[in-house]
């Protein structure tokens, strides 16, 4: 039986903080603390030191990027912290300053409005807290587009699979999700690689944040 995550929650929304209470309960992780403002989250993730941050970027006080730099700080303070942003807008600088925190790993970018799969919500929050990492490709597409679009020089294919790849997704499990075998996929993900300039890596989560460590370059 897998170990219970122990999480704390921070949602300025306080319908939306209760729901997420809710859903992390039914999929069995232990919620410690649930707030609504950046203070509240430093003091409760310093207070009951959980394996697994869940927060918003605007909360008070300022109601600007409070939540993501509070995350930053404890990310510093603990770089095995796990932190999983949730997020209605994609934010070039605030997924770079989140990548940018800790040990690189244990880390997510997710948009609200694309969260819709309860059962692979709770999977990618359990993936990100064993040390994986997941952006929403939403994010991967837009830093992209930042200045230029290295992503001129792929395939359709190869743009798909790219996103699966800043999903956190196994060469196996897009090939499953593609019908393709996983030999395609391995060569879809070397091409992607030689065509942004990065050496091919097996390991998912370092592939992941290769991608994106070009991208806060190309920006």
């Amino acid at each position: 039986m897998p170990s219970v995550i122990r999480v704390v929650l921070a949602e300025d929304e306080v319908l939306l903080r209760e729901g997420l209470v809710g859903l992390l309960a039914r999929f069995g992780f232990a919620v410690d603390a649930a707030v609504g403002s950046a203070p509240e989250l430093l003091d409760a993730v310093r207070t009951h030191r959980p394996g697994l941050l869940v927060t918003d970027i605007r909360m008070p006080p300022q109601h600007r990027d409070d939540g993501l730099r509070a995350a930053v700080a404890l990310r510093a303070e603990r770089p095995d912290l796990a932190v999983v942003v949730l997020s209605q807008h994609v934010q070039s600088g605030y997924a770079a300053a989140l990548l940018d925190s800790g040990d690189g790993n244990r880390v997510g970018y997710l948009l609200k409005d694309r969260v819709a799969d309860v059962e692979e919500f709770a999977a990618t929050l359990r993936r990100v807290a064993a040390g994986g990492t997941a952006v929403d490709p939403d994010v991967v597409r837009h830093l992209l587009r930042r200045t230029r679009d290295p992503l001129g020089a792929l395939s359709p294919r190869e743009r798909e699979v790219l996103g699966l790849v800043a999903e956190g997704h196994s060469n196996s499990a897009i090939a499953a999700r593609l019908h393709v075998t996983e030999a395609a996929v391995g060569k879809h993900v070397g091409n992607i690689l030689a065509k942004l300039g990065l050496p091919p890596d097996e390991d998912t989560n370092r592939r992941v944040l290769a991608v994106l460590a070009y991208l806060r370059a190309a920006g």
